[in-house]
């Protein structure tokens, strides 16, 4: 088992003057260079990463009381993140000259004191839920390289799970931020819509997509999401403050108690049957949730299994989904350097009318009322994160434009929906299959009820563990 240095361990060595950004920053581009051959998770590592290291050990040095919460922690950020001098190629190269722009939420974590060492790697626009770029080449799941890591931001949770940094920016449009974190062993939320902005964009994809990270411990998702949280003034989707902050809600929920609910145990009520119709749940994914029930009743909560009569998400996500991807191909620098994929995608997109696209939205809305009913009687709602296992590595590599989108149909079955509704939703590792490929368990909250998630991630830590131990004798 290799030892990994969380970001709260990082902030306070660093904070202490027990070690420096800068030293962080070039341990974690050793471990890149160590580790990254064997699984294409990162696609630039950043040459102006250790000057900013100094810029943030200078500014410790200088500053009276350091309270940066993120001081000299070493992330890695997907390619859909802009930072000024970077080039943001979106997983392919319709961009291929650098921006000038730098994304609120890479400010705020700058301001924390974090360091952008490397960005990851993703399909094209983050359009498959796998890790293959034809621009870059496919991601390797590090627990078998045999098998995808699962998508879109693949990268991102492979730089976790093997310890090249401690925390990862991605995000989530169908499932993107989950589902790579349960094919990798570690810790993925989804916020809430409107939580995080999407600045520059207003909004992405209609408000499918949303910014999010991956780490392997509760407490560095909680500062994660406290420092990069907010909305600026031109988002179409906003959100109020929660009434707690998340790192409260993690010190509460490491000592059993639980803010909204009278800090009583949480009732959760555990959904087998796959969201979407006409899929089957993969045996060893049913049999890795039903050994992980009894975690959640050893720590007093109460569980039912429930046959939830789940609202189809697809007539509100296939519009918004296609329109979305029109309007970001409209985006790019050089459009016909798009795969054939994607211009497919946008052309079909580009049929979809703006009225059709209001109509998606307001049935989506629908769908969140019902989601909402849903919570009747129930605190969170627990579910596979995939109701199959991790695809083979490549398997998108020779699919036609179809075929790709009745594979992806199976990989986000379990995900989708709250992408539709704007539920905030977890992935904590559940498992193992018998291709020693890790298996993920998803729990959703109530709207704004990331706090929640973060409570119950907390105590399960303590308890046992969120993460697979990933070792490089793997």
């Amino acid at each position: 088992m290799t030892s990994f240095h969380s970001a709260t361990q990082i902030t306070a060595q660093v904070r202490a003057g027990e070690s420096t950004a800068v030293s962080q920053v070039q341990a974690a581009k050793q471990r890149i260079a160590t580790l990254d051959h064997r699984f294409n998770a990162i696609t630039v590592v950043r040459d102006s990463a250790t000057a900013e290291a100094a810029a943030v050990d200078k500014n410790l040095h200088e500053a009276a009381q350091p309270t940066h919460p993120l001081a000299g922690v070493p992330v890695v950020v997907k390619e859909e993140y802009d930072i000024a001098g970077d080039v943001t190629t979106l997983g392919g190269c319709g961009n291929l000259n650098p921006t000038a722009f730098t994304a609120p939420v890479i400010t705020k974590l700058r301001d924390a004191g974090a360091v952008v060492v490397a960005r990851t790697n993703m399909p094209e626009f983050g359009q498959f839920p796998a890790g293959e770029s034809e621009y870059h080449g496919a991601t390797l799941n590090p627990w078998n390289p045999n098998y995808s890591p699962g998508g879109s931001s693949a990268g991102s949770a492979v730089a976790v799970a093997t310890g090249m940094v401690p925390v990862a920016l991605g995000a989530d449009g169908g499932g993107s931020l989950r589902i790579p974190a349960a094919a990798c062993g570690v810790f993925g939320l989804k916020p809430t819509r409107g939580r995080i902005s999407s600045a520059p964009l207003t909004e992405h994809w209609h408000g499918l997509a949303t910014f999010g990270a991956i780490t392997r411990t509760a407490q560095d998702m909680a500062t994660t999401l406290d420092t990069i949280s907010g909305n600026e003034p031109h988002d179409v989707w906003r959100l109020d403050s929660p009434t707690q902050s998340f790192t409260e809600a993690v010190s509460a929920g490491a000592t059993g108690k639980f803010y909204g609910v009278n800090n009583r145990n949480l009732r959760v009520r555990f959904a087998l049957a796959p969201i979407l119709r006409g899929i089957r749940i993969n045996t060893e994914v049913g049999m890795a949730m039903q050994a992980f029930l009894p975690r959640l009743t050893a720590l007093g909560h109460e569980v039912k299994q429930t046959q939830f009569r789940w609202p189809d998400p697809s007539n509100a996500f296939v519009p918004l989904h296609l329109s979305g991807m029109h309007v970001e191909t409209k985006q790019v620098q050089f459009r016909r350097n798009l795969t054939s994929r994607t211009k497919k995608t946008a052309r079909v997109g580009m049929l979809v009318p703006p009225f059709a696209v209001r109509q998606a939205q307001l049935r989506a809305e629908k769908l969140a009322h019902a989601v909402d009913e849903l919570f009747q009687g129930a605190d969170l709602i627990a579910l596979p994160t995939q109701v199959d296992l991790p695809e083979k590595a490549h398997v998108y590599a020779n699919l036609s434009w179809r075929a790709s989108l009745t594979l992806a149909r199976k990989g986000i079955a379990n995900a989708a929906l709250f992408n539709v509704t704007g539920h905030p939703a977890m992935s904590i590792h559940a498992g193992f299959s018998a291709a020693g490929v890790p298996i993920g368990i998803q729990f959703v909250a109530k709207r704004g009820a990331e706090g929640m998630l973060l409570a119950l991630a907390a105590q399960l830590e303590a308890a046992g563990g969120i993460v697979a131990e990933w070792s490089d004798t793997v």
